[in-house]
């Protein structure tokens, strides 16, 4: 037998042991099931449990088994067990347990996270009930049925499966015990719990295994963090960070399942959302307030420091400053610091050219035509509010987030190049009808106190080059710049 064959044999050999050794398997109903954790831990109190949903739900019981959990002896009755007077609590096989576990449930172990996450914006996302977004779903595209009295007596299926997927719900239980469909199932991040309980651990930690890998992955934060409005998984993905984590991910993902994973030092590129946001660094804590390290808010028409709202309301939070600092040092755990500086500098300048060009301007005057009467009070039911609409809330924030997020073609292509032509093309051309009408329509006041703003707008250094108004010296350098563009590529 030649050298090459022993080898061979040996290889094979060693492949069968391998296999032998992370494999286990038993007979169950004359199948065969892979165990995934052999150090998964069935308490005597939870063993009716898991032989049950063995066979009537699996897939809950394999994700319990890999998890953590199972391996601490955390098991079913530990965290949906209800007490008295819980209102969602109900009697199951011997057990008085309740269908949803809340973050007050897993606070009882994890004391600092659930603290953190309720004081994070995460928390209060099931709030938007008024919002222009809660609007659209109810009314515009959806339809919610009101009786007599306003109470609302059939919720939009448009919301249900939409909005409040992501933001949450408010979980109601009906006369007979069971949960409302129109608010369950829902594991959005801010949902309102029967218990009192804002949030949803589940969001992020998928149930039953709970794997931090899972709640580090990019497509995890993309689940709500997507599309054209807040496009923030898309501008990663285009991005340094993206293409990192992306060509790493298969070295990277085991160490994603500790406790600690820290950037510069667990890892050396390819840094997911939660690793800016959220993981320890050599310097920091994790923390699971996402909004502890952003001093920007890049949600409304302008965009203000983080925490310029609470401050205006004579509330004391973390300021900008301190959270931009701590951002800084997840920065610099790759980057140098004048490297930092320069990239704060820019993000900075496009979000204030975004605010000063666009979103200001487009927001007084849109503010102004609604105020003195040259809209109807009704919310989207003219094309003008449509537009302003896209201008701030899709194309603006696209902008302001592929900036953040060093997403170059969100910034400039989807994003800024955008806003310039609905602007331009769009607001400017409706406001001068909402204009033209209100003097037909016997607003003349209004039109002109309304036509006036548009002129100084218009007339301001930022737009002068629309109605004519670009100086001579820029208007010759533009010409030359053109020449010599024209020259380069004629070779």
């Amino acid at each position: 037998m030649s050298l090459d064959q022993k080898q061979k044999i040996i290889m094979a050999l060693a492949g069968c042991f391998m296999a032998a050794l992370l494999i286990v398997a038993w007979v169950e109903g004359g199948r065969q099931r892979v165990v995934k954790n052999p150090d998964a831990v069935v308490t005597s109190q939870n063993r009716d449990c898991v032989d049950c949903h063995r066979v009537k739900s699996p897939g809950i019981v394999g994700q319990w088994e890999i998890s953590q959990h199972a391996s601490s002896g955390i098991g079913c009755i530990e965290c949906h067990q209800a007490e008295e007077g819980d209102v969602d609590g109900y009697d199951h096989e011997g057990s008085f347990i309740a269908t949803i576990v809340t973050p007050g449930d897993c606070g009882e172990c994890h004391e600092q996270e659930t603290a953190e996450f309720e004081a994070s914006h995460h928390a209060n996302a099931g709030q938007i009930l008024g919002s222009l977004d809660n609007v659209l779903a109810e009314v515009v595209e959806g339809f919610t049925r009101f009786d007599a009295d306003g109470n609302k007596v059939e919720a939009s299926a448009a919301a249900v499966s939409g909005c409040l997927q992501c933001h949450g719900s408010e979980i109601k239980v009906m006369a007979d015990g069971k949960l409302d469909p129109a608010t369950w199932p829902n594991t959005g991040i801010g949902r309102i719990n029967p218990d009192g309980s804002r949030g949803s651990c589940s969001a992020c930690h998928l149930r039953h295994n709970f794997s931090r890998a899972q709640a580090r992955a990019p497509e995890n934060c993309g689940r709500c963090h997507m599309g054209p409005d807040h496009p923030q998984l898309e501008v990663y993905t285009e991005s340094k960070h993206g293409i990192a984590f992306a060509a790493n991910r298969s070295r990277f993902e085991p160490l994603m399942e500790e406790k600690d994973w820290i950037p510069g030092d667990d890892f050396e590129q390819g840094p997911t959302c939660t690793t800016c946001h959220m993981s320890a660094t050599k310097n920091l804590p994790l923390t699971h307030d996402v909004g502890e390290r952003i001093s920007w808010t890049l949600r409304p028409p302008v965009s203000e420091k983080i925490d310029a709202a609470a401050l205006a309301q004579g509330r004391q939070v973390k300021s900008w400053q301190d959270r931009r600092s701590d951002m800084r040092q997840v920065c610099e755990s790759c980057h140098a610091p004048e490297w930092v500086g320069n990239w704060y500098i820019q993000y900075d300048n496009l979000v204030n050219l975004y605010n000063d060009k666009f979103g200001r301007p487009s927001t007084e005057l849109f503010k102004m035509a609604q105020s003195t009467g040259l809209l109807t009070a009704t919310q989207f039911d003219e094309e003008l509010e449509f537009t302003y609409f896209f201008l701030w809330h899709h194309e603006g924030r696209r902008a302001r987030h592929g900036a953040a997020m060093m997403g170059p073609d969100y910034t400039q292509w989807h994003g800024m190049y955008e806003v310039a032509h609905r602007f331009y093309m769009e607001f400017v051309p409706q406001l001068r009808e909402v204009i033209a009408h209100g003097r037909q329509s016997g607003k003349g006041a209004a039109a002109a106190q309304l036509a006036a703003k548009l002129d100084e707008t218009l007339s301001s250094d930022h737009h002068k080059w629309f109605i004519g108004k670009m100086s001579a010296g820029e208007i010759a350098a533009r010409k030359a710049a053109a020449e010599q563009f024209k020259q380069r590529y004629a070779q």
